[in-house]
């Protein structure tokens, strides 16, 4: 996926709980997509600007898919997307491929004086 894409929806995501409120942290859940999470933590930086999402730190929690080789055998997770398409110890593509690609918006936090305001 598309790290500004994926940023992008997550800086929505938290703009629509925080419902106005101002929002100091997220916690974010990304399976099976293969990303930077400097890119994606920055990309939700820049997102963010100039809404209750600003300055919010960013905790991102990364479940890489995993491949498991049906000739060798090898098992591991996927850090990159030639994994996806070939056995990163034999080369062979009678792979499959297992794990969660959702995107979870797992928390957000809020400023408590704007939580009082409501």
């Amino acid at each position: 996926m598309h790290e500004t894409g994926l940023s992008e929806a997550i800086v929505e995501a938290a703009v629509r709980r925080a419902a106005g409120r101002r929002v100091t942290g997220l916690r974010v859940r990304i399976g099976g997509h293969v990303v930077d999470p400097e890119v994606v933590t920055q990309g939700i930086q820049v997102a963010s600007a100039g809404t209750v999402v600003a300055d919010a730190a960013v905790d991102l929690v990364l479940e890489p898919m995993t491949v498991r080789c049906h000739d060798c055998g090898r098992g591991s997770p996927v850090h990159d997307h030639l994994a996806m398409v070939a056995c990163p110890g034999c080369g062979s593509v009678d792979i499959e491929i297992t794990g969660s690609d959702d995107v979870v918006l797992e928390s957000i936090t809020v400023d408590a004086v704007g939580a009082g305001a409501l």
